[in-house]
């Protein structure tokens, strides 16, 4: 079994299921993938903050949240990670997925560890100021692991990316 730990910032598309698996193709080995998908409840809570005062920033803490607010929240997120895990179960691929409220590279680099994964996906949108200061994903996770990753764009086709 060669388990590979997908890191996915929002619902994946048909391209990126295929892309994904084309990563794979020619193993001799079952190639099983972890997904993982993080959602952000003090995020959300920035967003709803910022749209109720037209756009103006206000900091606004996470217990104004309500408890209604949040299970929707986290509902949206089950339904886009199990979303994408279907995506590539009808492509005939093993599957797990995991929800995470904990910073995202730390709940990847524990889902390596608990799932012994070979190698790492970590599929994003661009985050241009992020990338620059080496805070993204893609480069905190290659600090805290000892595994091979990739980094890919979702939503764009492999030679788009470069």
């Amino acid at each position: 079994m060669f388990d590979v730990a997908l890191l996915i910032e929002r619902q994946l598309k048909d391209l990126d299921a295929d892309q994904v698996i084309a990563l794979h193709e020619g193993l001799d080995d079952t190639v099983r993938y972890h997904l993982l998908m993080p959602v952000d409840i003090s995020s959300a809570a920035m967003v709803t903050s910022v749209g109720a005062l037209g756009g103006q920033v206000v900091p606004v803490a996470d217990p104004l949240l309500t408890e209604e607010v949040q299970d929707s929240i986290e509902e949206a997120g089950q339904d886009e990670l199990e979303a994408s895990a279907a995506l590539l179960t009808a492509r005939g691929q093993e599957v797990t997925a995991t929800l995470t409220q904990d910073d995202p590279v730390d709940a990847l680099v524990q889902l390596v560890k608990d799932t012994k994964s070979s190698e790492v996906i970590i599929l994003t949108e661009p985050h241009v100021v992020k990338e620059f200061l080496h805070v993204d994903w893609n480069s905190r996770a290659k600090r805290k692991l000892d595994v091979p990753s990739v980094r890919l764009l979702e939503h764009v086709p492999f030679d788009a990316q470069q």
